[in-house]
């Protein structure tokens, strides 16, 4: 494969050092490694993690409005518990440190065992989990749904939480309300490829689409033909209406008692005249000019539903390295969701 690599091993490390480099505010540890930037030590500290490979995903969210600190594993490789204690220790705050978390086994395992590390060093910890992928219920790497680009707008509305004064329990509550008022469906045109083997993680004839792939390369649902972009998007939007039967994992912290509390709970319903924010996100290399022609037929498909859009981001902001292909998210949005979306944010891939 041919790109703007220096050495394969080292990609990750690299693409942290510019990007620190361009945002002086922002601060690189090295090994273990992890990026952080200096808050307020009144608000809850946010940290999140996993694959590199994703970005802007999770490093481009660090700064005023988002992250307190992002743990990036190597590319489509998980997070380690070291990366994610070290971090939540140079960001953590009087007001405790919240986790938020993809459903996949390995980033779970791995920031489970961070919060009982901080339990036993008497730090206030919590953990809210993302699985709005809609495409398979459980799948290669899960039990439930997966994580996928929803993820962005936890940190938004989270982010946006916390530096209101939200306290630790406040923020717990409003992300679980996010994870259950969000879904995304994704389709690949074409594979992505890891530099370290230089090869596909999946092939596609020619005339294939992979409807519902997962953010690493993971299978979809079914492979469906090659559509027009209409009627792909016509597809996707069928998929994010009508999945609605799905009771998702509910994995909760107890600082009290010291102890996991897992149970289930059920998502909720989309109905017509309801506010969502919408997000069409591209993949890594599918152009900008393509995602709007993607985004002019979801917004129709709303319309005719009688879903309001009452906020869109249209870009790059959870990709799978160089896939081709794009994804289409939901959240179903009240005013307090809108108001906290709408907050200022400054960080290297969002701001306003």
């Amino acid at each position: 494969m041919k790109g703007l690599i220096n050495c394969a091993n080292n990609i990750a490390l690299d693409q942290l050092k510019g990007l620190v480099a361009s945002r002086p505010q922002l601060r690189l540890n090295e090994e273990p490694r992890y990026v952080w930037h200096e808050q307020s030590p009144n608000q809850v500290a946010l940290v999140a993690g996993g694959a590199s490979g994703h970005e802007p995903l999770n490093t481009g969210f660090v700064g005023q409005g988002m992250l307190s600190g992002a743990c990036p594993g190597e590319i489509f490789t998980r997070v380690t518990p070291d990366q994610i204690y070290e971090c939540a220790n140079k960001v953590k705050s009087d007001n405790g440190v919240l986790f938020l978390v993809q459903n996949y086994v390995g980033d779970i395992i791995n920031f489970k065992l961070t919060v009982e590390l901080l339990h036993a060093d008497g730090i206030e910890a919590g953990f809210v989990l993302i699985d709005d992928d809609v495409a398979v219920i459980d799948s290669l790497y899960t039990q439930g749904r997966r994580g996928s680009a929803g993820m962005v707008l936890m940190e938004k509305i989270i982010g946006a939480a916390a530096q209101k004064g939200y306290s630790l329990e406040e923020c717990e509550k409003l992300g679980r309300r996010v994870a259950n008022n969000c879904r995304s469906i994704a389709v690949a045109l074409e594979s992505c490829t890891v530099p370290a083997s230089g090869l596909p993680t999946f092939t596609l004839n020619e005339d294939e689409i992979e409807f519902g792939v997962g953010i690493h390369g993971e299978p979809g649902s079914k492979k469906i033909p090659y559509a027009q972009a209409d009627d792909l998007v016509d597809q996707m939007f069928i998929s994010l209406k009508e999945n609605i039967s799905y009771e998702r994992p509910l994995i909760a912290w107890d600082r009290k008692e010291g102890m996991w509390n897992e149970r289930y709970s059920q998502v909720d319903e989309f109905k017509p005249g309801q506010e969502y924010i919408a997000i069409v996100n591209g993949l890594g290399s599918t152009p900008e000019s393509q995602l709007y022609i993607a985004y002019k037929q979801l917004f129709s498909n709303c319309q005719n539903e009688g879903y309001h859009i009452a906020r869109s981001l249209i870009g790059n902001y959870c990709t799978a390295i160089d896939m081709q292909g794009f994804s289409i998210t939901l959240l179903k949005a009240d005013k307090e969701i809108l108001e906290l979306f709408d907050a200022p944010v400054d960080t290297a891939a969002l701001r306003w």
